[in-house]
């Protein structure tokens, strides 16, 4: 059984942001089915800036890590910056996950882009986001 770095059982144990903005400037929420995690991600933007982020999280401790590890990342970024931010850019942040967590860090990426996204449609701008195409999980029922 692979071991969590000590930062990923540092945010499991004592989260950073939780919570909710209220009249968010975008919010995101994604699930994966398989696993059961869902997670909120509230941003706060000032002159293209993200002066705050919150999340709400239901899920493992790798989920709630990851979404704590992002909403510090995205704090002080550009609305560009936090374009690139990406799932291995989150489990680097935390020094590494298990290969079997790893789709918590693409939740993670997933959740900022949609919030992103939803920025974007609230005012009413065409999106550049790009939701990741990869995510090591399906999505599909289908099959």
């Amino acid at each position: 059984m692979e071991q969590y770095s000590s930062k990923v059982m540092d945010h499991f144990a004592h989260p950073h942001n939780v919570g909710e903005i209220e009249n968010a400037d975008g919010v995101g929420t994604v699930g994966n089915p398989v696993c059961g995690d869902v997670m909120r991600l509230y941003i706060k933007v000032e002159n293209k800036i993200i002066t705050d982020a919150k999340f709400k999280t239901f899920g493992c401790g790798a989920a709630i890590a990851t979404s704590s590890m992002v909403t510090d990342l995205v704090k002080g970024k550009s609305i560009d910056e936090a374009l690139k931010i990406s799932n291995a850019a989150v489990a680097e942040a935390l020094g590494g996950l298990p290969k079997v967590k790893m789709h918590c860090s693409v939740l993670a990426e997933e959740a900022l882009k949609s919030a992103l996204d939803d920025y974007y449609k609230k005012k009413g701008v065409a999106s550049p986001v790009k939701m990741p195409a990869e995510s090591g999980h399906e999505h599909d029922m289908g099959e």
